[in-house]
């Protein structure tokens, strides 16, 4: 089901908009094996008309289950978009008008995917996977001085072009 308003209730006064949105709905699908929606997206919203325009403000919310980027481990974020606000044209084809009701459905699912994490980090400090398992003596060469070292590019160094 769309993400509808009336119009000719919103002529009259502005709309108090309080609900959830399934991910089907919203065709919410980030494509992403570190990032991975949990229905249902809330909404709040509050519309009303302006000129030709609707104004469209409130607050969007929405659970994600994430994969650390760094260290891979599981973690939970709430996507939180408080001052969440859009002006649409009716009939604009990011807002088609279907009968008497502007479907806002492309606007809502475009402003949520662009602000899931790309990155996602279960916490800003997070170090990483440990560079060696613990218990583990360090590999061979590492307490050489740098200029001992072997460069991890010498055998692409011996390539003829």
């Amino acid at each position: 089901m769309p993400f509808l308003i009336n119009l000719r209730l919103l002529a009259r006064r502005s709309l108090h908009l309080c609900g959830e949105l399934t991910a089907a709905e919203l065709d919410l699908d980030p494509r992403d094996d570190l990032v991975r929606v949990l229905p249902p997206l809330q909404y709040d919203l509050v519309a009303e008309a302006s000129g030709t325009a609707v104004l469209v403000q409130g607050r969007l919310e929405l659970a994600l289950a994430c994969t650390c980027a760094r260290c891979l481990k599981p973690f939970e974020r709430r996507l939180d978009l408080r001052d969440w606000s859009c002006q649409v044209f009716p009939g604009d084809d990011d807002a088609p008008v279907h009968g008497d009701c502007l479907d806002l459905t492309m606007r809502v699912r475009e402003d949520t995917v662009l602000a899931l994490p790309q990155h996602p980090l279960c916490e800003p400090e997070c170090r990483g996977l440990p560079s060696e398992p613990p218990g583990q003596a360090p590999k061979p060469g590492r307490d050489r001085p740098r200029a001992e070292r072997v460069s991890v590019w010498s055998e692409l160094n011996k390539l003829k072009w």
